[in-house]
């Protein structure tokens, strides 16, 4: 069965602000690390992230993200799936995928 694409912005509208408030939220900014991370950019059902949190706060989070223009959603009637749009991404914002995957700087303080 063909899913309908739940779309978000275009890319050329996508807002840094917009971004920084989505990513903003560690769970959010969870999935998109492990979205970053995936360099094939496979269609993934929402139910394949580990995150400790209940399906509709899942659905809140994944609704953002679609909004501020990072995934697109599909949905599939009775499952949806989630795609990074990681060219509209890097186009917009280069490098801000790659600041995903660094993780927090090492502890550089004197001791």
């Amino acid at each position: 069965m063909a899913g309908r694409n739940l779309v978000g912005p275009e890319a050329d509208a996508l807002d840094l602000g917009t971004v920084f408030r989505a990513l903003g939220d560690e769970h959010r900014r969870s999935v998109m690390t492990e979205l970053a991370a995936d360099r094939s950019d496979s269609e993934r059902g929402c139910n394949s992230f580990d995150l400790p949190i209940s399906k509709q706060t899942q659905t809140h989070h994944f609704r953002v993200l679609r909004e501020a223009g990072l995934i697109d959603e599909i949905d599939y009637g009775n499952r949806k799936g989630i795609r990074l749009r990681r060219a509209d991404i890097e186009k917009r914002f280069p490098g801000l995928l790659a600041l995903l995957g660094a993780g927090p700087p090492a502890d550089t303080a004197p001791r």
